[in-house]
């Protein structure tokens, strides 16, 4: 992210600055999504953004990338240079108009661990349109993705570090909702897991795109990835045909899954069909309790969990502190903070 120097003047379009210059100051001007950590607040990466960009009062600039926009820039002999600088000063506006205005847009998530050193995944989110809200990664995924190793040191450990039924095969690992396919990558990464990454058919091409764009750091860590289409209780033409032989996962891992009032009984219904019947197979969940109806939608998943017909118990919980960004206005703001609910459900095997 560049930064317009405090006493430098905006280029005035009267003066007909060259075009080079234009996309120089251009550049200057963008802003990065913000990306934050268990380390680095949003709401610290949003104030030194707003710092960066002090030089010059937010309206000056709104009004300097509409005149370009609307300028015919005439004095650039150049057509293709004309429409870099237009693309350019529209995207510099989008930035400055919410997520939902924006266009596509490729953020980089670094992870460090002792377990595993460090890498990042690059993650593409494309514009956002109507509710697929999978196309966007959401906080709860990357909180989520970087407690992994806890949890396998932890709670999962029999699962991914004590493997003694298959020591050398990697266990397999079934990601619901996989979005942009941030958790699941990382997992695959963090764990030297080999992790199938799902969602809705009209998500899976930018879900298959992340996938092969990260898949040489995966490998490099020990980890395998696939990508599949998988709706929760859909038509078979909406399901990939291997997930028609059931309980396979002795391990699925879900994060901020629940939108609608039909979701909860959906996913449990699937976690029920895709996890394993072995006592030893876990889910591994994370809701974010934004609001009531958030707090809701859990309650109602933990109970429809219990009513599946080999019932899902949880049998680990907790809530971690972390931020979202579930809003639009990118205002650092209390109403950020949010609790991140994580919770272990197992097969309940008494008689």
């Amino acid at each position: 992210m560049g930064s317009v120097a405090p006493d430098t003047a905006l280029p005035h379009l009267w003066q007909k600055p060259a075009a080079q210059d234009l996309l120089d100051c251009l550049e200057e001007l963008r802003i990065e999504p913000p990306v934050w950590n268990l380390k680095v607040s949003r709401a610290e990466i949003l104030k030194e953004q707003s710092q960066i960009f002090a030089a010059h009062d937010k309206r000056e600039i709104i009004s300097f990338l509409s005149s370009i926009i609307k300028s015919s820039l005439s004095w650039i002999d150049n057509y293709d240079k004309q429409e870099e600088i237009w693309n350019e000063a529209s995207k510099r506006l989008s930035e400055r108009c919410g997520r939902t205005a924006m266009g596509e847009i490729t953020r980089k998530w670094p992870f460090e661990d002792p377990s595993y050193g460090t890498f990042s995944l690059t993650i593409r989110e494309p514009p956002l349109t109507g509710d697929s809200l999978g196309l966007k990664t959401w906080g709860s995924s990357y909180v989520l993705a970087q407690l992994l190793p806890r949890f396998a040191s932890g709670p999962l450990a029999h699962l991914l570090t004590d493997n003694t039924d298959s020591p050398s095969r990697p266990i397999e690992v079934l990601e619901l909702g996989s979005g942009t396919g941030l958790l699941g990558l990382a997992a695959a990464a963090s764990w030297q897991a080999d992790v199938v990454l799902t969602d809705l058919p009209n998500i899976m091409p930018n879900l298959a795109y992340n996938a092969d764009l990260n898949r040489k750091t995966i490998e490099l860590h020990g980890g395998r990835i696939d990508t599949a289409p998988l709706t929760w209780g859909g038509e078979d033409d909406e399901v990939d045909a291997r997930f028609r032989t059931t309980n396979h996962y002795k391990l699925i891992i879900v994060a901020d899954p629940l939108y609608d009032d039909d979701h909860p009984a959906l996913l449990a219904g699937t976690i029920s069909d895709q996890l394993s019947l072995s006592s030893d197979s876990r889910v591994l969940v994370m809701v974010p309790q934004r609001d009531e109806t958030t707090k809701g939608l859990l309650a109602t998943l933990r109970a429809e969990m219990q009513q599946q017909r080999s019932p899902l118990i949880c049998e680990e919980e907790n809530i971690v502190a972390g931020e979202d960004d579930w809003g639009d206005n990118g205002d650092d703001d209390d109403s950020k903070q949010v609790g991140f609910w994580w919770g272990i459900f197992r097969r309940d095997t008494a008689p």
